[in-house]
């Protein structure tokens, strides 16, 4: 017979009701009709049990259809389970997997008996099922009768469990690869993997061959069970700040502590001179265990400054001696010229934010132990990711990389530039000295350029030297302003053929400002100057005039990202901006399982991290060849509206090695909307890496985060659900749907070019798959996503009208006599009708409550249609415009959107007819019908005049009700006539 087995693990932050304190715990399994339970384990809110509990199970097909419940109960003497209630878990059977291998150890939250239960804490299971043949000890199982026994007899062993507790050692653990090197060399990408397989990864600072038990599986209905969120539960400070006296990590308290041992060269004095010319090229050698470190090498300096700053991780450190070494840069072997060993036992611990630790003056040494001349400055201490010197600092993880190299991997914070909207219309032209001054027309257009943007007017309608043109342009301008606008007026000669009459450069800094909806400024005159050589000039008499008017709006905002998933909805100028609402901190702990990137090259990945919200953009540093890196970095954002989104990218550095011309190779992106998440509550998920391909949906590791939205002004919160999402200015004088994609991707061009010049620069690569800069561009697999999504909201209409044609067709008639009573007691007293509808709202939305999602959305495989993508489909999404394949394959693809077009022809012109028919009763196209239907309309107005309305209803709610024995099968007389009615579908050709 096969067994069920129940691993009940431990559970932590139990609540007991009433606030009595500690509690005596213990679990309930029932199973089938089959009920266990575990020890009870006193006076403790986080129990631990550790217990397996065994279950027949005469049929493993039914598993599926049945419920695992789990109780928690605190054990009194007096009994009396409502009381002692601490929460439960029911647990699907068709979760269950029939392979002890395959069963992970999971976290449920505990679930509450109603909505006003004082329930807290999660419970950690292992569930599976086994076959007969597999052999298992059972451990010795507790009946009912345990229940009697007193909290004090598990005194003994709880004791002695805890006295086994004391004696683990607890360490905070550093940074850097959680994982050894792979091998430097892979003859094919199979022996990578298993290479990689075999390698213990270190998570949450607990090397463990199984998952670590504080991780949750979140799986959405019919999706892959990998491309779901995995809930964590890491030891961070925001979670135990409470618990635990020590306050030095609460500046960073989304990621757990990593230290370092942190050594700051600053200079040296009175070094001897080593060259037989009496000069010195100093540098220093700083050498901790397998690590070694270098400063820059100063030419011809005695008393050389360095100010660098070294960091080693104390988890990878296995030495207890610096050995700082004062070096001669020669062209042959370095001389030695002195130095000095530091016992890293006896460095200070610094916590900000404490005041940088004073260097001090350090004797150095020859070879033999004696004192020579010669001093070094130092500043030795222990620190950790909080530190002022982290960012700046090199890392041990990094030791093979030059100092010109060394910049690209550091972490930095950028912002993106300030942008405007340019507003420019052009109105008129007047005196143009045309080419041809024989000719009576002249075809003339205006050429605006501001930077890379060009925008070029129609053709003026009045073909004289006196053009007028009134036409709107809008450019995006970036503070500071350095460019100049460069306007030309061109006459058209012929195709391909145009001559300049005259153009004229205003610079940006001497445009007017526009804030909010204040009045235009007024239209101005402008000389336009001639191209041509100083002949021309001398025989022009005057200068042609254009008259523009043109302004910076600083009252818009300028999108640079999709609407869809901003980040930011803040106006140009700071004086209409809306005041913070909270803070957002984002915590970015660690990545595993990362796809190898660079195999050609004999190395793993070496990841980084990129998160933007709002204009602020933050950057991790790089860690070096390893597939399952941890940083450990936390970020802080202002929060100005919570219906806005922040992404987190992950890329392979592909600059470490002096590459200029290469491109970071993207690894995955997560996005997270704030008003999906509670304040105050801390997420730390493993979010998974998807990236679409031409050869489909891939995963490319996953992603732990840690988030937590803290609101700061809740009135100023709420209100925000009220206001408009963008400026004022965006909805009083709108911009032109023909604009908007434009303006975003130069906006888009101009924060690339800008964040490229910063140092280390945030390649355009990078910011591109960040604001999704390929979002509007056609994709077969996108509409039929956004197909599907609309056809899931109609479902609930459908819903409902099945619900009613099941209550009119008698399907339940307890239902359809209730529902009929509704009606009437509605009718009889209609005010009651609102009351009623507003109130079932009401008790929806509180039903829905125990149903709300308990994790952050994430990117969602199945509602992307990315599990189903054909190949051609793809092949087509990531195809360049304009299209680079051949001939048969673009036909093949016109030849499909045509069949795809056809039926959304079809639907909107089923959609006319049936709007042709309204039409048609009053149109008399269809003589008969029309008189037919006003002689009803008359008769009906004049019954429903002499007929009180309660009536009238309570008749159309008994035709509606009716029994089936008096219904047609065949459909009723008023769908007839209206099917009936003419449409204009026969006067298409």
């Amino acid at each position: 017979m096969s067994k069920l087995v129940v691993e009940v693990l431990d559970a932590s932050e139990l609540r007991v009701r009433g606030g009595e304190g500690l509690a005596n715990a213990y679990a309930e399994v029932e199973f089938d009709d089959q009920i266990q339970r575990t020890h009870t384990r006193p006076r403790d809110l986080h129990p631990q049990w550790n217990e397996k509990l065994f279950f027949n199970l005469s049929n493993p097909m039914e598993l599926q259809n049945k419920t695992i419940n789990v109780v928690v109960y605190n054990h009194r003497p007096e009994g009396g389970h409502h009381e002692n209630f601490l929460g439960r878990v029911r647990i699907s059977g068709l979760m269950v997997p029939f392979s002890e291998s395959e069963a992970l150890i999971q976290r449920y939250p505990l679930e509450k008996r109603g909505l006003f239960s004082n329930i807290k804490g999660d419970l950690a299971l292992r569930v599976y099922a086994i076959n007969s043949g597999n052999s298992f000890n059972v451990e010795p199982q507790y009946g009912l009768d345990e229940m009697s026994q007193t909290p004090l007899e598990d005194d003994s062993v709880d004791k002695k469990r805890k006295k086994k507790e004391e004696k683990v050692l607890r360490t905070f653990h550093a940074i850097g690869a959680a994982a050894p090197a792979p091998e430097q060399a892979f003859k094919a990408h199979h022996q990578f993997t298993e290479n990689v397989k075999n390698v213990k990864v270190r998570a949450d600072f607990a090397q463990a061959a199984p998952p670590p038990p504080m991780m949750i599986q979140t799986r959405v209905p019919g999706q892959i069970p990998e491309f779901g969120l995995t809930e964590t539960r890491p030891s961070l400070a925001a979670r135990t700040r409470y618990y635990n006296s020590d306050k030095s990590s609460s500046t960073y308290d989304l990621v757990e502590r990593m230290f370092f041992l942190y050594v700051s060269v600053v200079k040296a004095k009175d070094l001897p001179a080593m060259d037989v010319t009496g000069s010195l090229d100093p540098y220093v050698e700083l050498k901790l265990g397998n690590y070694k470190g270098t400063t820059k090498h100063l030419e011809k300096n005695q008393n050389p400054t360095w100010n660098q700053t070294f960091a080693f991780s104390r988890e990878r450190v296995q030495a207890n001696l610096l050995e700082v070494t004062v070096k001669d840069k020669d062209i042959g072997k370095d001389d030695f010229v002195g130095r000095f060993v530091f016992d890293i036992s006896e460095a200070p611990t610094r916590v900000p934010p404490d005041s940088p630790l004073a260097p001090q003056w350090y004797k150095l040494e020859n070879k033999k132990g004696e004192k020579i001349k010669g001093e070094i400055m130092l500043a030795v201490w222990v620190g950790t990711q909080a530190d002022e010197a982290f960012p700046e600092a090199w890392h041990s993880d990094a030791h093979n990389l030059s100092h010109q190299n060394l910049s690209n991997t550091r972490s930095k914070v950028y912002f993106s530039p300030k942008l405007y909207y340019l507003r420019l219309l052009v109105i008129e032209a007047q005196d143009l000295v045309p080419s041809d001054k024989t000719r009576g027309i002249l075809d003339s257009y205006v050429k605006v350029q501001l930077g890379n943007q060009l925008r070029v007017t129609r053709p003026s309608q009045v073909k004289t030297v006196h053009p007028v043109f009134h036409e709107e342009l809008m450019f995006v301008a970036s503070e500071p302003f350095e460019d100049f606008l460069i306007l030309s007026v061109d006459e058209r000669l012929g195709p391909g053929k145009d001559k300049s009459l005259g153009r004229m450069s205003i610079p940006v800094r001497d445009i007017p400002q526009r804030i909010d909806t204040c009045k235009h400024p007024d239209p101005r005159w402008f000389n336009l100057f001639s191209s041509s050589g100083s002949e021309e000039k001398k025989e022009v008499k005057f200068a042609s005039k254009i008259c523009l008017r043109l302004c910076l709006e600083s009252g818009y905002h300028v999108l640079d990202e999709s609407t869809y998933f901003s980040s930011d909805f803040q106006p140009s100028s700071k004086f209409l901006r809306k005041p913070s609402i909270g803070i957002l901190k984002l915590g970015i702990l660690s990545a595993k399982n990362l796809l190898p990137m660079k195999m050609n090259e004999g190395k793993a990945t070496d990841a980084y991290c990129v998160a933007k919200y709002g204009n602020k953009w933050v950057r991790t540093r790089t860690l070096i060849d390893t597939l399952h890196p941890r940083w450990n970095e936390q970020y802080t954002w202002e929060v100005h509206d919570p219906c806005t989104v922040i992404t987190i990218g992950v890329f392979d550095n592909s600059h470490i090695n002096g590459k200029d011309g290469a491109r970071d190779q993207r690894i995955g992106k997560v996005r997270i909307r704030l008003s999906t998440l509670q304040t105050d509550r801390v997420y730390t998920h493993y979010y998974p890496l998807l990236v679409l391909q031409p050869s489909g949906l891939r995963k490319h590791g996953e992603l732990h985060l840690a988030i937590k939205f803290t609101c700061t002004a809740w009135l100023n919160m709420v209100t925000q659900y009220g206001k408009p999402l963008l400026p004022k200015l965006h909805y009083v004088e709108p911009i032109q749907l023909r604009y908007i994609d434009l303006l975003r991707n130069h906006a888009m061009q101009i924060v690339a070019a800008r964040l490229c010049r910063s140092e280390p620069p945030l390649r355009p690569e990078v910011v591109q798959y960040m604001l999704d800069q390929d979002y509007n561009m056609f994709s077969l697999r996108r509409s039929k996503a956004n197909f599907y999504r609309a056809m899931y909201l109609l479902t609930g209409i459908t819903g409902i009208c099945k619900w009613c044609g099941d209550i009119c067709y008698w399907k339940n008639p307890i239902t359809t006599c209730l529902v009929f009573v509704l009606f009437i007691t509605l009718v009889c007293l209609p005010d009651l009708i609102l009351p009623t509808v507003f109130l079932y709202l009401f008790l929806i939305g509180i039903w829905n409550y125990r149903f709300r999602p308990r994790s952050p959305p994430h990117m969602d495989a199945r509602l992307s249609q990315a599990e189903s993508a054909q190949l051609d489909e793809l092949d087509e999404e990531f195809d360049l415009f304009p299209s680079s394949k051949p001939e048969e394959i673009v036909r093949k693809r016109y030849d499909r959107l045509r069949i795809v077009a056809g039926r959304a022809q079809t639907v909107v012109g089923d959609l006319a007819t049936q709007a042709e028919r309204v039409q048609g009763l009053l149109g008399w196209r269809d003589p008969r019908a029309t008189a037919i239907f006003i002689f009803f309309a008359l008769v009906f107005g004049v019954f429903i005049y002499v007929t009180p309305l309660q009536f009238i209803l309570i008749l159309v709610g008994v035709y509606m009700i009716r029994p089936p024995r008096f219904r047609r099968r065949t459909p009723s007389v008023q769908v007839n006539f209206f099917k009936r009615l003419p449409a204009k579908t026969d006067m298409l050709l």
